[in-house]
């Protein structure tokens, strides 16, 4: 069923049609393997969530990396800089209490001075949040182009289960009228709620989580309640879309929730990167996205369900156009950045 409900009151909707006219992401080369970390903490025993996560180099950071995903963007948007009239960064390990990292990410593409730029945080939902942002922007005819991105160092206390999964990375996206894009972005909706499992006082250094509690009330109820409300608002179900990609904290969450939703593991698979990379937090829906979007073909839809603890979850569906647009040869792939590993203890002693 495809009929769209096209008077819902919650789904937010572009005015003008708007899409994905460049996307790019990044992962540091460096990999910390999660029975590394159990070794350390508890002799190797117990089971793993993940196989390894990507960690920072030592001049690595959210800024940084977001510059490097941002080019790999605009390789492929093939607009110039100046053009972009919004950058945006999402994440919740900014490297500066005060002062902005999308003034520095705008500098370093070339976007300054003629553009909007701003920091975002709303834990992992950052990321998809200027997404929205960027897709109401163009969508109502205030600027042309605009950029989000959703970056992350994560961070995981010594020993505790994040430790095992808190990765780095994210994604970067160019939004534009759907003319000159190689995705078009539908629809979006979100579903808030004040259901504290996550958090992270001022001058902490490391996040407190909910043990379990993040599961049930918080993860799945969220994510299947922002998914079957957009479903319901678009009139689709899952067999009309080709691709899921579902926040990925770790990796058994987003293979539970895709199957009560009713999404197959063939669905979510090419966009499942937490086992290889980790919990990239800002990222991790996003980047997720970027290894869909190439391998997409014309035609497909896309759901992309982001979550952010304390407490939020937005979906989005996406379509894929003309596979031929933007395609620039020298724009890093997602599966290319996964196969360029090197073990963070390759560099110890040296």
């Amino acid at each position: 069923m495809t009929t769209e409900h096209s008077h819902s009151p919650t789904l937010l909707k572009p005015t003008a049609p708007v899409g994905i006219v460049g996307y790019g992401a990044y992962i540091p080369r460096y990999r910390l393997p999660a029975i590394e970390v159990a070794r350390v903490w508890t002799g190797g025993r117990g089971a793993l969530p993940i196989q390894e996560k990507a960690v920072p180099g030592l001049d690595e950071d959210v800024i940084t990396m977001s510059i490097e995903a941002a080019r790999n963007a605009m390789k492929r948007a093939q607009i110039d800089a100046s053009d972009l009239r919004a950058v945006w960064v999402g994440s919740e390990s900014h490297p500066y209490a005060v002062k902005p990292t999308s003034t520095l990410v705008a500098e370093a593409i070339g976007a300054v001075p003629n553009t909007q730029a701003a920091d975002w945080e709303f834990a992992c939902k950052a990321g998809t949040e200027a997404l929205v942002a960027a897709m109401g922007l163009v969508g109502s005819g205030m600027a042309r182009y605009a950029m989000a991105i959703g970056m992350d160092t994560a961070q995981g206390k010594p020993g505790d289960a994040l430790e095992y999964t808190a990765g780095a990375g994210g994604g970067a996206f160019v939004v534009g009228p759907a003319e000159e894009s190689l995705a078009l972005i539908h629809s979006s909706y979100s579903y808030v709620t004040d259901t504290p499992d996550f958090w992270r006082r001022e001058y902490q250094k490391y996040p407190e989580h909910g043990m379990r509690f993040t599961g049930e009330p918080a993860y799945f109820k969220h994510i299947t309640e922002a998914a079957t409300g957009l479903m319901e608002a678009t009139g689709t179900t899952p067999k009309d879309y080709r691709w899921a990609v579902f926040h990925q904290p770790n990796t058994k969450f987003p293979q539970r929730v895709a199957a009560q939703l009713g999404f197959s593991p063939e669905q979510i698979q090419p966009g499942l990167l937490v086992p290889v990379i980790g919990n990239t937090y800002a990222g991790a829906a996003l980047i997720g996205l970027t290894a869909i979007l190439d391998i997409a073909k014309p035609g497909d839809r896309i759901l992309l369900v982001s979550f952010g603890y304390r407490e939020g979850t937005g979906p989005r569906w996406a379509g894929r156009e003309d596979p031929g647009l933007h395609q620039a040869a020298h724009a890093d792939r997602l599966r290319n950045l996964c196969a360029l590993p090197r073990q963070a203890s390759d560099e110890v002693g040296r």
